[in-house]
């Protein structure tokens, strides 16, 4: 097996580069009624605000930007329950390139409609982000297609470390950087970043007590696989990555699991006081510094929303009993 390389801030610096023309960094905002609720200087890092709704994008355009001919001629593919795939099918579109995303079965409704909309071929398969993955890394095989996995890609890694990048030079006296966990993609970046950019900022995952691959999996130091039972299907992930787990187990500073009823309260509450729409996935960070608030009392935290697809139907679900 190839063990990929760790990308470094020379990485992150050039996928800045490659990825300016096409996408804008995205605000960091302030909102005083979070600050009350959770006792911190609080900024939201708006990854929601991307065109297509999530951060992975960034790794996306930074990927597929250096592909070469023949890659290209080949065609790439993915597996994804929604943002990675939206990801690789608005890169492959602005470089002129096929991409086919394989998506579980009941991937979310809005995420698909995505992806398509995108120019990128859906291919169904299975329950699971886990089922899907196989089933496309099979296919990847079969038609020679250029396979951009999810977590174990150097370029991906890179490119949404950019996020932690701005957030720093926007805000140098940030002290901590709180990331939602799937596949550890973003997390990682943000280490890369805090740690050649401000040694001294702390960078903490969260991810859902029903989805905890990725936890277990730093804990243990060793891959691991488990359940996927959230509804946020963006901290969704059977089995943990290589590449990710490399770089969080030496960099990442904590790791935290938040249960599904503390994501809920999250998404209800990112929705209400910063009005933006907000996928669960994307208020996990908020969950974590809400269930621990004297850690973060007084200090400056910039959470990561991470995207902004959600469905209509999980959308009606945080309010089940409000009148229409």
């Amino acid at each position: 097996m190839t063990v990929c390389p760790v990308p470094d801030l020379a990485d992150v610096l050039g996928a800045g580069q490659r990825i300016a023309p096409y996408l804008r960094p995205t605000p960091l905002y302030r909102y005083p009624a979070l600050d009350a609720m959770t006792g911190a200087q609080l900024r939201v890092k708006h990854e929601n605000h991307q065109p297509t709704g999530a951060f992975k994008v960034r790794g996306g355009v930074n990927l597929v930007s250096q592909l070469g001919a023949e890659e290209r001629r080949r065609g790439v593919i993915a597996a994804s329950t929604g943002n990675h795939g939206q990801s690789v099918a608005y890169a492959a579109g602005l470089f002129g390139v096929r991409a086919v995303i394989c998506m579980p079965e009941r991937a979310n409704p809005v995420k698909v409609e995505s992806v398509r909309a995108l120019g990128a071929e859906v291919v169904f398969h299975g329950r699971d982000f886990d089922e899907a993955r196989e089933h496309c890394e099979q296919q990847a095989a079969r038609h020679r297609y250029r396979y951009i996995h999810s977590g174990n890609e150097p370029a991906l890694i890179a490119g949404v470390a950019t996020y932690a990048l701005e957030i720093l030079q926007a805000r140098p006296d940030t002290e901590v950087i709180v990331v939602p966990v799937g596949g550890g993609s973003g997390a990682a970046g943000a280490c890369v970043v805090a740690r050649a950019v401000r040694s001294s900022v702390e960078v903490i995952g969260v991810q859902s007590a029903a989805a905890p691959a990725a936890y277990r999996s730093w804990q243990a130091g060793a891959l691991v696989e488990d359940a996927t039972g959230t509804f946020a299907e963006g901290l969704a992930t059977r089995t943990a990555f290589e590449l990710p787990q490399r770089i969080l187990r030496e960099l990442l500073d904590d790791f935290v699991l938040v249960s599904e009823d503390a994501l809920k309260a999250a998404t209800r509450l990112m929705i209400e006081k910063t009005r933006n729409l907000v996928e669960p996935a994307g208020a996990a960070a908020l969950a974590a510094v809400l269930g621990t608030p004297g850690r973060f009392a007084g200090r400056k935290v910039a959470i990561i929303c991470s995207g902004g697809n959600i469905s209509p139907a999980q959308l009606t679900g945080l309010w089940p009993h409000e009148p229409a």
